[in-house]
């Protein structure tokens, strides 16, 4: 306490001013000047005390303070009482309460970029090697034109498999990154759907898969029609992929007081209970998941809808197949 020099100076001009008061005293009574004298030294030490355990405690508080820099658990060190001391206690919990939030983040947050460059990388591995064998297969001066078709096939599904890939990874980071702007105006909810499913048509077609649409088609959302046409149309591919030969789906659209409801329902074999809690997980794959699956598409649809006050959940029907509910939010005026 006595290397602080503040304090030296006051109790160096408060034995100084005692000293001559009580002086003062004696020149004019012995009796006086004693009990000045008495007066100083009681109140000089009472002081003294009173600034010792101030000091006590902001000495534990920066012992506190030492101990959450260097990785220690940040205790609750709140109190109830009044006084600046208790205020800075309770100021000083708020901000390293704050700070260990901010470095749990970020911590997480290095732990999906490790997983998520591994997921990338290996994602990449499968197409990459693919093409390598078969443009060496290419090389092959004998090679029949049938086949060297067919490898040139099979070699531009991976190039549009990799440029797909690349491109999904490049929205998922920008919408991440919060440097996507997504438009606030009205889009109609049959729009949307006839937007996303377009994609599809062919491959439900070839699948003989009938898709049917219900609902009210004055429906009316705020929100992007490009990035939500984009989320529901990964949704109905999911389903396609996943319904048999023949097979049927199903989109509702309803609206209530607090939201606008598009129900997508297949008819296929439904989602095995093991993978429910993690299906919009990036970079998950099912067990029934395809050989070129890779596991982004549900988890995109989720990330676009969360983004613009909307949602996505999956169920399994008792009489079979699936169901994906997108709950698009009222805007809150």
């Amino acid at each position: 306490m006595l290397k602080n020099r503040e304090i030296r100076l006051f109790f160096g001009g408060y034995f100084v001013l005692s000293a001559l008061t009580a002086g003062f005293c004696f020149y004019f009574s012995a009796p006086a000047g004693w009990a000045c004298l008495a007066l100083a030294l009681i109140l000089g030490e009472g002081f003294w005390l009173f600034t010792w355990w101030r000091y006590q405690q902001i000495r534990r508080l920066s012992s506190y303070l030492a101990s959450v820099y260097s990785g220690g658990e940040a205790l609750d060190i709140r109190d109830n009482r009044e006084g600046e001391l208790s205020i800075l206690k309770n100021d000083i919990y708020k901000i390293t309460r704050v700070l260990t939030r901010q470095a749990e983040l970020l911590h997480q947050d290095k732990d999906y970029l490790a997983e998520a460059l591994g997921n990338i990388s290996h994602q990449l591995k499968t197409p990459l090697t693919s093409l390598y064998v078969m443009t060496d297969l290419l090389k092959a001066p004998g090679l029949p034109q049938e086949k060297r078709q067919e490898f040139l096939t099979r070699t531009t599904d991976q190039l549009d498999r990799i440029q797909w890939l690349v491109a999904s990874l490049l929205k998922l980071s920008r919408i991440d990154a919060a440097v996507v702007t997504f438009k606030k105006e009205p889009v109609m909810i049959t729009e949307l759907l006839n937007r996303a499913v377009a994609p599809f048509e062919i491959p439900m077609e070839a699948k003989e898969i009938q898709l049917t649409k219900t609902g009210d088609a004055a429906l009316c959302w705020t929100g992007d029609m490009s990035w939500t046409a984009e989320a529901v149309g990964n949704i109905i591919k999911n389903c396609v992929e996943h319904t048999p030969q023949g097979g049927s789906i199903w989109v509702d659209c309803v609206e209530n007081p607090l939201h606008t409801e598009i129900s997508i329902t297949d008819n296929g074999p439904g989602i095995p209970l093991r993978d429910l809690p993690f299906l919009f997980q990036r970079f998950y794959k099912g067990e029934n998941a395809g050989a070129d699956s890779v596991g982004i598409g549900l988890a995109m649809a989720k990330t676009i809808l969360q983004s613009q006050n909307a949602d996505v959940f999956a169920e399994n029907l008792p009489r079979g197949g699936a169901k994906f509910t997108i709950k698009l939010y009222k805007q809150v005026v």
